[in-house]
């Protein structure tokens, strides 16, 4: 036994002596000092030798593994110290992120609406059919439904095709006045192509109060574009239908490209559709038992995605997905 323990003894240091670097030193470690290494090995096969070897026998693994534990210990804090460093060199700059530019926008329309004392409400992406459709005039054979291809998970509950369900939820628990924003992932069975996403943001406002008026909603408009597209951004608010509003409209502005005059961008009509809006219909409060002859109230809804293309001028909004870095460090 004690030329096995001799000739390991002499293993060992070869091994150290052919270590040039912490690398290789920390692979001596491990051959020798290791949970599986040699000289656990060696403790293991002392319970196999006469009683009378063993305190001796163990007596001398002991001894190699305190020198070897020594040896390296001193390697390693040599080879710390002979390290130079150069503290004059430049430190590397760490990368920077930035704020993804729908997320800019998507705060931008929040802090819009809060400074102007609406408050944020939010609800469930799983969605029962009577909020996402029913209460907002839109029956089981109601011709709007067209409008929406939606996620249907069974008969009654989808993926909240919209933020609208929203309104609904607040309206049947709390009396007006009310005036609340609803920001929202929504969900719609569309093709990922330049110009739709199955997956998109939307923030939707509501005030419902005794005496408002369709006057208040085009006020409330005009406030809002000059403050996302500055005061010389001009706009136009065309008559459109949704079953939820009445009367319905639609936000068009001047197109930033062309400044109005035409191109492909607008399709060479000098507008962009940026939202839609209205007066909220008297069958959707009479759904969440608000009086209609009482109380009166407008609506308002926009894409996150629509606005962001229009202000930074982007014609594909599946760039806004394709996480190129080049593409995020423009904001």
């Amino acid at each position: 036994m004690e030329q096995v323990l001799n000739e390991l003894k002499v293993e060992i240091e070869q091994s150290l002596q052919q270590a040039t670097d912490v690398n290789e030193l920390e692979g001596v470690r491990i051959r020798y000092l290791g949970r599986k290494g040699m000289i656990n090995k060696l403790f293991k096969e002392i319970a196999q030798l006469p009683q009378d070897e063993r305190r001796s026998y163990g007596q001398m693994i002991n001894s190699i593994k305190t020198e070897l534990e020594n040896t390296l210990n001193e390697r390693l804090q040599s080879n710390a110290s002979s390290h130079q460093y150069d503290l004059l060199l430049p430190g590397c700059k760490p990368y920077a992120g930035y704020i993804h530019p729908l997320t800019g926008i998507f705060n931008d329309i929040v802090t819009f609406f809060t400074n102007y004392g609406f408050s944020v409400a939010t609800g469930p992406e799983i969605e029962y059919d009577w909020y996402n459709f029913e209460a907002l005039n839109m029956a089981q054979d109601h011709p709007a439904r067209d409008m929406f291809s939606s996620f249907f998970l069974n008969n009654d509950m989808l993926l909240r095709s919209h933020t609208s369900p929203v309104q609904i939820r607040v309206m049947e628990k709390q009396k007006p006045p009310i005036k609340i924003i609803c920001p929202g992932r929504c969900y719609r069975r569309d093709p990922f192509d330049a110009s739709h996403s199955p997956v998109f943001h939307q923030v939707e406002a509501l005030y419902v109060d005794k005496g408002v008026s369709f006057g208040e909603l085009k006020w409330i408009l005009s406030e809002f574009v000059k403050w996302m597209f500055g005061p010389k951004t001009t706009y136009e608010l065309r008559p459109s239908f949704f079953p939820f509003t009445e009367p319905s409209g639609e936000l068009a502005i001047s197109c930033a490209v062309c400044g109005g005059s035409g191109c492909s961008v607008c399709a060479h009509s000098g507008w962009l559709e940026m939202l839609g809006c209205g007066m909220v219909h008297p069958n959707v409060l009479k759904n969440v038992k608000i009086s209609s002859k009482e109380y009166s109230g407008y609506a308002l809804g926009m894409g996150v995605e629509r606005v962001a293309m229009i202000k930074y001028i982007i014609d594909d909004i599946r760039t806004f997905y394709a996480n190129d870095i080049r593409f995020l460090e423009q904001f």
